[in-house]
């Protein structure tokens, strides 16, 4: 789930109120669309993160994301589900985030 970290940290209370309500209806029907949920987690904000660049033996440490962006990734849910369309479906309960879908790869 992706969006800006100031739009949070500027929200109002009654805000905060819906989005917690909001991913308390994307946990309580996950049934509904046959989705199970192996994982979720927030994440801390984009200024705590380090990022870590190796090539062959050689590493490079630095603090801060990846990339500059305009949207950050917030959290997570690692979900089993029938379908894809169920997934994208159930996550029309979640709050105004942009939500990027990816499968598992199989190794």
């Amino acid at each position: 789930m992706y969006a800006t970290e100031g739009d949070w940290d500027n929200a109002d209370e009654a805000t905060k109120a819906e989005y917690y309500r909001q991913h308390g209806d994307y946990d309580d029907r996950a049934a509904d669309f046959g989705v199970t949920f192996l994982a979720s987690e927030a994440l801390q904000p984009v200024a705590t993160a380090v990022t870590l660049r190796r090539s062959g033996d050689d590493a490079e440490i630095t603090e801060g994301p990846f990339a500059e962006t305009v949207e950050q990734l917030g959290g997570f849910y690692l979900v089993t589900a029938p379908s894809r369309e169920a997934v994208l479906q159930h996550a029309m309960l979640l709050p105004e985030y942009t939500i990027e879908v990816r499968e598992i790869a199989q190794m």
